[in-house]
């Protein structure tokens, strides 16, 4: 990520996502893909190269596509809460 905003000048180190976008990605694809795999298992008992040939290629593909946007989502909420101001209750 870039120090600082190239059009505004916002300092932007204090806004490090590090690997958070990462965990939740992984945590989602695996909530969504894992059932499936699994289901599909017991539903159509298809050959082990059928799930090679599946599997790997969402789960992929799925995190790839996810990674941009949830490393905005998690650095606009953290400068959201950052750039609050305290209510003092």
């Amino acid at each position: 990520m870039r120090k600082s905003c190239t059009v505004c000048g916002l300092d932007l180190r204090p806004l490090a996502a590090e690997d958070g976008p990462a965990f939740f990605i992984i945590v989602i694809i695996s909530a969504v893909i894992l059932p499936l795999a699994v289901a599909i298992e017991f539903m159509l008992e298809p050959p082990i190269w059928v799930h090679i040939l599946i599997w790997p290629p969402l789960v992929i593909g799925g995190a790839i596509a996810m990674l941009r946007p949830a490393k905005a989502m998690l650095i606009a909420q953290h400068h959201k809460h950052l750039s609050e101001p305290e209510t003092g209750q």
